[in-house]
């Protein structure tokens, strides 16, 4: 009879314990503790299952919560003033910023390169993951455990975010315009790796200043990367 030796029970007693600390920080606990472990995983894991499908389901069900947040805690404002609350609630700097307190990237299956990325690459992995728990609830349990938890972990900041952080790209051309200059142009340079994870990198271009070149997994992260390069020269 094959035995599990020491060190692996004592690994699968450490991912259980991780497993069960973040539950307690979500204020939800998992039926099928699977859905979790799928919400965690990223596509250069090499799993057969990860989180992009739950990242779908996720999306619509934070969108449908939120909207009805807002509907219910601001019943004098018109649609463009809760579209504004909308968009800056459910905006990838949001979702990152409430992943990264509840310490997620500790839990992320991913490769050592993509953790361990400090820029807009993992703030995007950040919010798809949180976008994936909020799917993996949902069916580990329905709608109204995921309007408790979203409800929870948004807070204060329902009530007092109401414009979208502008993103780089955005303020890069609000920078040139404001100077009388072209908008910025961006250029494919190379695109490489599987379909899976894929890595663009992009050159930006503002007249009379010095290229900039980034690496992301999207093209639009690699045009931020970028763009925020460029930002920083110019300030």
């Amino acid at each position: 009879m094959n035995r599990m030796t020491p060190e692996f029970e004592n690994r699968i007693d450490e991912d259980e314990l991780k497993l069960k600390v973040f539950q307690d920080r979500l204020g939800y606990h998992f039926k099928d503790t699977d859905f979790l472990i799928n919400a965690l995983t990223h596509a250069s894991s090499g799993e057969d299952r990860n989180y992009e499908r739950l990242e779908f389901l996720g999306d619509r069900v934070l969108g449908l919560v939120i909207a009805e947040i807002l509907y219910r805690c601001f019943p004098y404002e018109n649609e463009g003033a809760l579209a504004r609350r909308h968009s800056a609630l459910a905006c990838t700097q949001t979702l990152a910023k409430i992943a990264t307190d509840l310490e997620v990237i500790e839990l992320i299956r991913s490769t050592l390169t993509d953790k361990s990325t400090g820029n807009n690459k993992q703030e995007n992995i950040l919010a798809d993951c949180m976008e994936a728990i909020i799917g993996a609830i949902f069916l580990d349990n329905g709608y109204v455990p995921c309007q408790e938890v979203i409800s929870s972990l948004w807070g204060d900041k329902i009530y007092t975010l109401m414009q979208p952080p502008v993103d780089s790209k955005t303020a890069l051309q609000e920078w040139a315009q404001a100077r009388k200059l072209p908008i910025p142009k961006y250029e494919i340079l190379n695109r490489e790796g599987p379909d899976h994870a894929p890595v663009f990198t992009i050159q930006v271009t503002l007249e009379g200043f010095d290229p900039e070149v980034a690496t992301g997994n999207s093209k639009r992260n690699a045009e931020k990367i970028a763009a925020q390069l460029l930002l920083d020269r110019l300030d």
